[in-house]
Formats: structure tokens, sequence, C-alpha cells
């Protein structure tokens, strides 16, 4: 097998996980921290790939697998960066806002033990979920500065 077979191989490989990863991401609404970071590691990931390949392969070179990187390229840009990354940051807005509001309405003065272990829980939910969405921010800030 080629060098040239391995790569492309390579960037199918990643682009049908790319695909099934923002499949998933616009059709769920309530996405799990794990697959937001997994989705956008993803996006890195290929976008990497993408502008390491266009640097390698000439446009004129291996037209076929030319056309797939820019096709990615697009659906990143088109489907990923203009509509589910939005809907992403929203969602983890929202759902920092909802987990905010339990923890405040929880407070009264005596506690069961249940009910501090059960506080511990929602404050590392929300510290995990404003986490996330620093994550997701910054990834939104460089497709700014670009």
């Amino acid at each position: 097998m080629s060098s040239f077979d391995d790569i492309s191989q390579m960037f199918h490989f990643e682009y049908d996980k790319l695909v099934n990863l923002i499949n998933s991401a616009s059709t769920q609404s309530d996405l799990s921290l794990h697959d937001i970071v997994e989705t956008y590691y993803q996006i890195m990931n290929m976008s990497s790939m993408i502008t390491m390949l266009k640097q390698q392969l000439g446009s004129n070179d291996h037209k076929s697998l030319f056309g797939e990187i820019i096709e990615s390229e697009k659906l990143i840009s088109e489907k990923f960066n203009h509509i589910i990354h939005p809907q992403i940051l929203q969602n983890l807005e929202k759902s920092i806002q909802e987990t905010t509001k339990n923890l405040q309405s929880n407070s009264s003065e005596q506690k069961s033990k249940e009910e501090i272990e059960s506080d511990a829980k929602l404050y590392e939910e929300l510290r995990k979920k404003m986490s996330t969405k620093e994550f997701v921010e910054q990834y939104g800030k460089e497709l700014s500065d670009d």
C-alpha cells in the first residue's frame, strides 16, 4: 500500500467519524459533555488534517481526495460552525442556568447528609458544564479570529 493510500484511508476514517458526530450533534439537543468534547476534538483534528493535506496535495495531484477535503471543509464550516456550534453553546448556557437555579433553590439552613451529597454532585456537574462551555467558547473565539 502506498503512502497516498494510507493517507487517503486515514482521511476517510476520520471523515466518517466526523460525519457521525455531526449527525449525532444535529439530531440530539442534549448531548452529554463527553460527546460535546469528543465532537469538538474531532472537528479540530479534521481541520488540522485538512490544512496539512491541502498544503501537501495540489488540487491537480489527487482530484478525488482533494474534492473530499473541500467537502469536509464545507461540512465543518457550513453545518457545524454556523448551525451546530451555536446550538451547543446555547444548550450549555441554558443547562448551566438551570443547574445554578436548582442549587440556589436548595439553600436551606439544615440539610440532611443526602441533601448535602446531592448538592455536592450538582456543584460538580455545574463545574463540568462551565468548563465545557469555556472550551466551546474558546473554539468560537478561534472561528472569529480566522
